[in-house]
């Protein structure tokens, strides 16, 4: 369960405003696909929709929030509501199989039969198979809403039996706006700048996991991990805290290492479109932009690898990178 409401998430709103606005017209259909990651909200979407169907007393934004459906919802014990989780890293069959057979029961409030199923990605191919007889008939009253992190990884038979929802994930802009309004932005510098923290994003997953990290002082660590690579990476040695890492920590430094040299052939194009002739100290050519791009693109590879290794010596793996970075860019 989020700790976050619909309503303390704005780059929902539009989303479900949608949803509301097709099931009042009798447009709803009976699978949905709620193509909206998890660190951008998709569960709370989700379960704003599945209120949105079982509210007894349907507004033109939403659920009521008082009749007696949605005080069941409210206390997480509507008899109607079906959610599914993933067990571990999968959505297993035998819990598809239960859902199905909870849905062809008839509804105790009289209303509709509404399943969620989060993290759907993660349907492994039994579940998957199992869940496309109800996704094509599923019953009178039964409504599926399917929210996945992936679209990609879902199978086509799923996802065209599906109704997509319509979302438009914020700009940087929004969610550094989202994270001052909760007061969760560093005070501004002597010039009145506000650091903007949404650099980090891809790091930690997505607003809300960043709202996480700035209250528990974890992005203070990844800022540590940024200046300690451009250290590392000019002088050719690792400094400070690159030197103790352990082996939960390594990831978090190679995906801001990964970053920081995307940022840093950004940087470096940008100062070629900028630079006059007599300013070509920072100039990177192709040549070494394409090598430096390949060294990140390695990078992020040893970043999903690092998450079934049973062990890595992150100090050498670290150094492995600053040698690699020296030998491209010299």
């Amino acid at each position: 369960m989020s700790e976050y409401q619909l309503g303390q998430l704005p780059w929902l709103s539009n989303a479900h405003q949608r949803f509301v606005d097709l099931h009042y017209r009798g447009k709803s259909s009976h699978a949905h696909l709620l193509n909206v990651d998890n660190a951008l909200g998709g569960i709370v979407l989700a379960n704003a929709c599945a209120h949105t169907l079982l509210c007894q007393q349907l507004t033109p934004v939403g659920a009521c929030g008082q009749c007696k459906s949605c005080l069941l919802l409210q206390s997480g014990t509507h008899p109607d509501l079906h959610v599914v989780e993933p067990d571990g890293n999968q959505i297993k069959v035998d819990q598809i199989r239960q859902l199905c057979l909870s849905l062809t029961q008839t509804a105790q409030q009289g209303g509709a039969r509404v399943a969620v199923i989060t993290n759907a990605e993660r349907l492994n191919m039994a579940a998957a198979n199992a869940l496309l007889k109800t996704l094509e008939e599923p019953g009178e009253g039964v409504v599926l809403i399917l929210q996945t992190n992936r679209k990609s990884q879902l199978l086509p038979t799923i996802t065209s039996r599906c109704q997509t929802l319509a979302f438009v994930a914020p700009q940087k802009a929004d969610i550094q706006q989202w994270l001052a309004d909760q007061n969760l932005l560093p005070t501004a510098n002597a010039q009145g700048k506000i650091h903007d923290v949404t650099w980090c994003i891809n790091v930690v997953g997505g607003p809300l996991a960043l709202a996480t990290s700035l209250r528990n002082k974890h992005y203070q660590q990844l800022l540590a991990y940024r200046k300690d690579w451009a250290q590392s990476l000019k002088t050719g040695h690792l400094c400070n805290s690159l030197l103790g890492l352990s082996e939960q920590q390594i990831v978090d430094a190679l995906n801001v290492l990964y970053l920081y040299l995307r940022q840093y052939v950004l940087k470096s194009s940008s100062q070629v479109a900028l630079a006059t002739q007599a300013d070509t100290s920072q100039r990177l050519n192709p040549l070494v932009q394409a090598k430096v791009l390949e060294l990140a693109a390695n990078i992020m590879q040893m970043c999903h690898k690092l998450q079934t290794m049973p062990s890595v010596n992150t100090q050498a793996l670290c150094q492995q990178y600053v040698l690699a970075f020296k030998k491209v860019t010299h």
